[in-house]
């Protein structure tokens, strides 16, 4: 599956009692043919979208899903268990825009089929039974560091 080209900038896990908020920027380039889709299991993701535009397929009929590596850093870092695919089956189109604000629940389907030149956003991801470990201040810090 070919993925989106980009960067997702993890920035810091606030631990709220019961679950984890998890923070990051995300920056992506301009895409003109679909992107692999992913699903995370646990996870549900809020995006702010701060400049750019593009759109995205949501949806829970995933086409020949493969699930995660449980290795990978993705699975570790970001988002938890869950499956990637080539697409979704009559999934629902949104189109963002800056501004917008996206909710995609926690075993959903989603996936950019294109876009326009980048999109930047805020993703807020909610992880409820804190799959993915904290990121504190301190290691925040430290992955910037490591980063320049």
């Amino acid at each position: 599956y070919r993925r989106v080209s980009g960067v997702d900038q993890r920035i810091r896990t606030v631990d709220i009692g019961k679950a984890n908020v998890n923070i990051a920027l995300v920056q992506r380039g301009r895409l003109e043919e679909p992107a692999g889709a992913a699903e995370h299991s646990l996870v549900t993701e809020v995006y702010y979208i701060l400049s750019g535009s593009g759109t995205n397929v949501t949806g829970p009929d995933l086409i020949d899903p493969v699930p995660r590596d449980s290795n990978s850093r993705v699975v570790r870092e970001l988002n938890g268990p869950g499956h990637n695919a080539s697409g979704i089956r009559n999934g629902v189109t949104h189109e963002l825009k800056a501004g917008d604000v996206f909710v995609i629940p926690a075993s959903t389907g989603h996936q950019f089929v294109r876009i326009d030149d980048h999109i930047s956003y805020i993703m807020v991801r909610l992880d409820p039974d804190k799959v993915v470990p904290s990121f504190n201040e301190a290691a925040s810090r430290a992955y910037l560091e490591g980063q320049r």
